[in-house]
């Protein structure tokens, strides 16, 4: 019996010491959550990218994804018995005291099988310069992590197939490229996780706009606030340190272009949300940028009681006619139910500009619409500053409360947000804005709308018909 007991005693202190050195499995748990660092791991796409403020939680997420493919213990995707993936950091300086330092601390030390060191002693890893660790597989196989760095150049990233790669911040275009053919044969992962201080670099227009419409790519943001782990004095107090783009990119992760972003408090979080069904009585008009060369963009506005909009549908297109586009808006318009006026003819509002006649026309693109079933009121305030501080309210008010909302299937609205800057002349750069001119025509131009009055009983009907035959009557004055 007290060997019974002896053994227990030794299974529950090997368990204990376990659990003490098994960081990973305290990883998001308990009662303080990092949801978005989950919402990172539960992503099915090949292509992940976290763009997040200093100490926001996102380099956890490349550190912990990686234990989590070499172990074979990934909670969230299909395991393999054995992985070969690489960490890409900047410089190896950085590789040491960063990314490195973030795979030691969730990879238990019972789980190393051996390291090869590229600089430093082997009684002391962290201190030095890993080449490559072997790690133990749940499955019995040897998993192998691999460090490399930027300042290495492309040449040293050619010819190993790999299962993952993740980038530790922004590497060079021509070594992302590279490491993308790495996981071609085993159709394998990238993910990197970035504080965007460079601009407005390939990686925003790859990754953040994915300008290639990759299904593949997948890419989200966090801030301070996202991590439960941070104080919230200490979010203030270090807020109040940095500038206006300094706090966009150190604490938000956002990208900041040279003149700055015109519409910084648009957030793909808050204000895109998945298509519904949305009431008849909230439909509202139609906004028209009639580019023709250029394209023409048209959006489906509703707003409802409480004055919030929401954008429902977008054509955008370039090079046809107003017959085409005309038709093109009566089809989509057909799709929702939309309303049309007692003559049985769509509404829309459109830039004055519109009104006006060419030398190669002889009726305006007014006329023209009209002739094809489209009213078009071209009587819209135009008047940008105006328009883009309205439109500014919208997305984030005094009170930090949003009421504008965009149906994720308005691609091209979404994308103009995201790429709309300030030019060095304080204007916004005249590229890529038809959809948001068009928004700015209908905000400029929304009335506040009213809720349908409740039905009347039958006792309000009689009251109101008995009031109106007193009123009728010779004698009325009799009554009063």
């Amino acid at each position: 019996m007290n060997t019974v007991l002896l053994r227990l005693k030794k299974i529950e202190k090997e368990l204990n010491r376990r659990k003490v050195n098994n960081t990973l499995s305290r990883y998001n748990t308990g009662k303080k959550i990092h949801k978005k660092q989950l919402e990172f791991h539960k992503c099915p796409k090949r292509n992940r990218w976290v763009f997040g403020g200093n100490r926001s939680g996102k380099t956890e997420c490349g550190a912990v994804e990686c234990v989590y493919m070499a172990r074979g213990i990934h909670p969230y995707r299909q395991n393999k018995k054995d992985t070969v993936g690489w960490v890409v950091s900047l410089s190896t300086q950085v590789q040491r005291d960063v990314a490195q330092s973030k795979i030691l601390h969730y990879l238990n030390p019972d789980w190393i099988d051996s390291v090869v060191m590229s600089s430093g002693r082997k009684d002391s890893i962290e201190n030095g310069v890993i080449d490559y660790i072997i790690v133990k597989n749940v499955f019995g196989g040897k998993s192998k992590i691999g460090f490399k760095s930027c300042d290495q150049g492309r040449e040293k990233f050619q010819g190993t197939s790999l299962d993952y790669v993740w980038f530790d911040e922004e590497p060079p275009r021509d070594i992302y490229i590279e490491c993308k053919m790495r996981v071609i044969d085993k159709c394998g992962d990238i993910f990197g996780t970035m504080t965007p201080l460079k601009g407005l670099t390939w990686v925003y227009d790859e990754i953040y706009l994915n300008c290639n419409d990759d299904d593949e790519v997948w890419s989200i943001f966090m801030e301070w606030a996202d991590n439960p782990y941070l104080d919230e004095r200490e979010i203030k107090a270090l807020s109040a340190t940095l500038s206006k783009d300094e706090l966009e990119s150190r604490r938000y992760g956002k990208f900041i272009g040279r003149g700055g972003l015109v519409y910084n408090e648009f957030d793909v979080n808050t204000h895109i949300i998945e298509p519904f069904d949305v009431p008849k009585d909230w439909y509202d008009i139609i906004s028209i940028d009639p580019g023709l060369n250029n394209p023409l963009s048209a959006h489906w506005y509703c707003c409802d009681y409480d004055g919030n909009i929401y954008v429902v549908a977008e054509h955008f297109e370039a090079g046809q006619t107003v017959e085409y586009h005309a038709n093109r808006i009566k089809a989509i318009s057909d799709s929702l139910g939309w309303h049309h006026n007692s003559n049985g003819m769509i509404e829309a509002l459109i830039d004055s500009a519109a009104s006006q006649r060419t030398l190669s026309s002889v009726k305006s693109v007014v006329e023209l619409f009209y002739d094809n079933g489209i009213l078009v009121n071209s009587k819209v305030n135009k008047d940008l500053f105006s328009g883009i501080s309205r439109v500014k309210s919208y997305l984030k008010d005094g009170l930090n409360n949003t009421k504008l909302f965009i149906f994720s299937s308005c691609t091209n609205l979404i994308r103009e947000f995201k790429t709309y800057c300030w030019s060095d002349k304080d204007v916004p750069v005249k590229k890529d804005d038809h959809c948001l001119d068009e928004l700015r025509y209908y905000i400029m131009t929304k009335p506040q709308n009213i809720a349908p009055k409740k039905s009347k009983s039958r006792i309000e009907i009689d009251k109101e018909r008995l009031i109106r035959k007193i009123k009728n009557n010779k004698n009325y004055g009799r009554y009063l």
